[in-house]
């Protein structure tokens, strides 16, 4: 007597083989798509740096200028602790370099991240990296026109991270821009709206005491320390200054900027 098709073993056998072969497909998949994913997130993140540093703009460069236009910038090492860059020896017995090193996968790694306690953690990102990648433009030995630097910092879903590029006296903004966020569209997701960002140019990080001063003002920031708040979205504009506060104070590059620029 012929099996029925239509029994539950043999529906639960078609199932169990349409999901392993569709597995097999999307794991394929992932494999072979994973070295355009991961070009398409480098020239993401060099695109970013590129305009935060007033160097890009979409509606004049195109994808293919990325690469010559950032192959000017630099990439070094900071030693955050020590607030100076490390030595070529330092990098090498730490196994980093300044080209592939990627500190969001090491900021949970005790070896090379630091657990912020509530009264430090201003930019509510629970752990500091020791070692962060900064991207100089260079006019000559021990020179830089510009320094763009990573900053991280918790808006209203998660953490907000981007790149603020300053000028070569380390206080003044040339410019900021987020490569990933999950702010909402429309009101904290305007942190990527360019109208927003043109802001920031020329606005100083700290005052006359070497003081963080800078500040995400509601309702109109004129101020040579302050930017206009996004309307309807003061969690974000919150978390945007904490992050710069965090990341130019005392536990970010604060001292670095002091003893090298």
């Amino acid at each position: 007597m012929s099996s029925n098709v239509n029994s539950v073993s043999n529906v639960i056998k078609v199932a169990l083989a349409v999901c392993a072969v569709c597995s097999v497909i999307i794991s394929s998949a992932a494999v072979v798509l994973k070295p355009m994913q991961e070009a398409n997130m480098l020239l993401d993140r060099n695109k970013n740096i590129l305009a935060a540093a007033g160097i890009f703009d979409a509606t004049q460069h195109t994808n293919a200028d990325v690469e010559r236009l950032f192959a000017e910038f630099t990439p070094r090492l900071v030693d955050l602790d020590a607030g100076r860059f490390l030595t070529e020896d330092e990098a090498a017995r730490l196994e980093l370099d300044a080209a592939t090193y990627d500190q969001q996968r090491v900021r949970n790694d005790p070896e090379f991240s630091d657990a912020l306690s509530g009264a430090d953690d201003v930019a509510s990102i629970r752990r500091r990296v020791k070692y962060s990648t900064i991207y100089t433009l260079d006019s000559g030995p021990d020179q830089y026109d510009l320094v763009v630097i990573p900053v991280s910092g918790y808006g209203l879903w998660g953490i907000m991270y981007g790149y603020l590029a300053l000028e070569s006296d380390g206080n003044t903004i040339r410019g900021l821009g987020f490569y990933e966020h999950g702010e909402t569209p429309g009101l904290g997701g305007e942190i990527s709206n360019p109208r927003w960002l043109a802001q920031w140019p020329g606005k100083r990080i700290f005052d006359d005491n070497d003081e963080v001063a800078f500040r995400v003002v509601k309702g109109g920031g004129s101020g040579e320390h302050q930017v206009d708040g996004l309307a309807g979205a003061t969690l974000t504009s919150r978390g945007v200054e904490n992050m710069i506060e965090f990341w130019l104070g005392d536990l970010g590059f604060g001292p670095f900027l002091d003893n090298e620029l």
